[in-house]
């Protein structure tokens, strides 16, 4: 039977144009661009310096708090700046450039395509040697993995959830991951389920991957009995811990509340596979899977590639940016970023490059509210975005917070369904960032 989350939610046509592409590799550039601001948390510091040569693999960057993850180097070549560089939004961030030589590894690191299937290490090893290769959350908010793996005292998992669901549209890395390295991600989760001490794991792939439904249930049968392959129905955000949470176990997670709070720990399909290869490779997290795709394009590719490459060589490789590209797009439509800066980097979390033509991204005329009810019916934490919308223009902050603003996971359900065109998420997320500040700067009681 097929499983869905119990609250709102909408469906956006599939758009997977990429899905039957397989992974290419793609060749290195002759410079990268490496920031040390690619998780959630506080910046990586800089261990390097311009003049030194470094080998893939190597740490140049050090975690630098609870909430933070090492940067490692993911080319061989000489250190030519440490310096700001801009992000795809513009804004200035640290970066180690490193001109590329060659490509040498650091020997530690275990390149042979053989699978390793014993786990060996403890729990309190698999955590550390995940922080020591600074793994992060691939689904999008870059999270540190071994953070997510350290429930605090007192909070306890009996479930690992791994996000197969890849529901955004055009989006089709994590598809790939899983028909052609399937077994990888089942053996990630299965290192994850150790460390955490849970016996029982899912994952929660959408009906519109039938073949990766077919090929992890084979597997599980034969080798991984403990992990169940659930079938979800298409719907977004799915992907949404919470909304997964919901659709797999049928709990519900707390306003306010965390997945740990309902027993539950996610996990994201390419975070699972990183997993695998920093506890059995000793290979930190410096290449990724992404998505190049758009009806614009005259192909659509999934490359595997190291982690600091500009977007500029990555487009280069499907034959540069067609005229008719308005707007590119790093992650998905419904909540990737707009690329303002085509000089940016690839980061660990970099999931897709979505190029859109002008008739794709232009927005319509905004209408006046006609109380429908349509947001309140497709958002999927039951909050109510068109009088949020309202609170939010008048600047009501108190009547915000009360109204649960800070429960709005940002998924862009509201406006994808108003029929007046809204820009209902734009005064929302604004208003959120308002409030939480405001909450944060509270005494502690």
């Amino acid at each position: 039977m097929r499983r869905t989350f119990s609250k709102g939610g909408v469906h956006p046509a599939d758009r997977k144009l990429a899905a039957d592409s397989a992974i290419e590799i793609l060749p290195l550039p002759q410079r990268m661009y490496i920031s040390m601001s690619q998780h959630l948390g506080a910046p990586a510091q800089p261990l390097v310096q311009k003049g030194d040569r470094v080998r893939a693999g190597q740490l140049i960057g050090a975690s630098s708090g609870f909430i933070s993850a090492n940067i490692h180097s993911s080319v061989s070549g000489t250190v030519v700046a440490v310096e700001p560089y801009a992000d795809l939004a513009g804004n200035p961030a640290m970066h180690v450039i490193i001109d590329v030589e060659g490509d040498e590894w650091e020997e530690s690191i275990d390149r042979t395509p053989d699978i390793v299937r014993d786990i060996t290490m403890s729990p309190a090893e698999i955590v550390k040697r995940i922080a020591d290769c600074g793994v992060v959350g691939l689904g999008g908010a870059s999270f540190p993995t071994h953070v997510k793996l350290s429930p605090p005292p007192g909070k306890k998992a009996d479930v690992l959830i791994v996000n197969g669901a890849e529901c955004e549209p055009y989006l089709t890395s994590d598809y790939r991951l899983m028909l052609e390295h399937a077994e990888e991600v089942l053996l990630g989760a299965r290192i994850m389920m150790k460390a955490l001490g849970v016996t029982k794991g899912y994952i929660g792939i959408e009906d519109n991957k039938p073949e990766a439904i077919r090929k992890m249930r084979e597997l599980t049968a034969s080798s991984y009995p403990e992990i169940e392959v659930v079938s979800l129905r298409k719907k977004y955000p799915q992907g949404g811990e919470k909304q997964l949470i919901d659709a797999v176990t049928g709990r519900r997670v707390p306003s306010m509340g965390l997945p740990i709070d309902a027993g539950a720990v996610v996990q994201n399909v390419g975070t699972a596979f990183a997993v695998y290869e920093a506890v059995q490779k000793n290979k930190p997290l410096f290449e990724g899977v992404m998505t190049v795709t758009g009806e614009c394009l005259d192909s659509q590719r999934n490359f595997r590639l190291r982690v600091g490459t500009p977007f500029g060589e990555i487009l280069e490789a499907v034959g540069g940016i067609p005229s008719q590209t308005a707007k590119i797009i790093s992650g998905g439509p419904m909540m990737g970023k707009a690329v303002s800066n085509i000089a940016a980097a690839s980061v660990k979390s970099t999931s897709s490059l979505l190029l859109l033509t002008e008739k794709q991204t232009k927005r319509r005329m905004e209408g006046e509210c006609i109380r429908c009810g349509k947001c309140v019916e497709a958002c999927p934490m039951g909050l109510e975005p068109y009088l949020l919308n309202k609170l939010a223009r008048a600047g009501h902050n108190d009547e915000l917070e009360r109204n649960k603003v800070y429960d709005c996971i940002e998924c862009g359900c509201c406006m994808f369904t108003c029929p007046a065109n809204i820009p209902l998420l734009d005064y929302i997320r604004t208003a959120k960032a308002d409030v939480m500040r405001i909450m944060r700067g509270r005494p502690k009681k």
